[in-house]
C-alpha cells in the first residue's frame, strides 16, 4: 500500500476567510472518496493551530499501489478538484511512502 500525505498553506491571511477556504478544500477533497479505483482511504483535516510552522489543511490518502496513484493523478474526479484547491493555496508539500 502506498500512502500520500499532502499539506497545504492557504493564501488567505484573515482567519475567517482562511476557515472558509479550508472548509471549501476539505469538502472538495472528500468528494473524491469512493469514486477513484485503487483509492482505499482518504482523510482530510483542518489545522486547529496557527503560526509560522503550521500548515492549514492535510490530506492522507492510501492507494493500493503505484499504479492506483497514477490512475488518481489524471482521473476526472481528481481533475475537478484541482482548480478548487489550487487558487486557494500558497504552498503545497507532499510525502509518499509504503506502509
Amino acid at each position: 500500500m502506498l500512502r500520500r500525505v499532502v499539506v497545504w498553506r492557504l493564501k488567505a491571511q484573515e482567519e475567517q476567510q482562511k476557515a472558509l477556504d479550508a472548509g471549501t478544500i476539505k469538502r472538495a477533497l472528500e468528494s473524491m472518496r469512493g469514486k477513484i479505483p485503487g483509492l482505499l482511504n482518504l482523510q482530510v483535516g483542518v489545522s486547529e493551530i496557527s503560526g509560522g510552522d503550521a500548515s492549514d489543511v492535510v490530506m492522507i490518502v492510501d492507494f493500493e499501489d503505484e499504479q492506483a496513484l497514477a490512475v488518481y493523478e489524471t482521473h476526472p474526479v481528481h481533475e475537478q478538484v484541482k482548480p478548487i484547491v489550487g487558487p486557494l493555496r500558497s504552498e503545497r508539500r507532499v510525502v509518499e511512502f509504503h506502509v
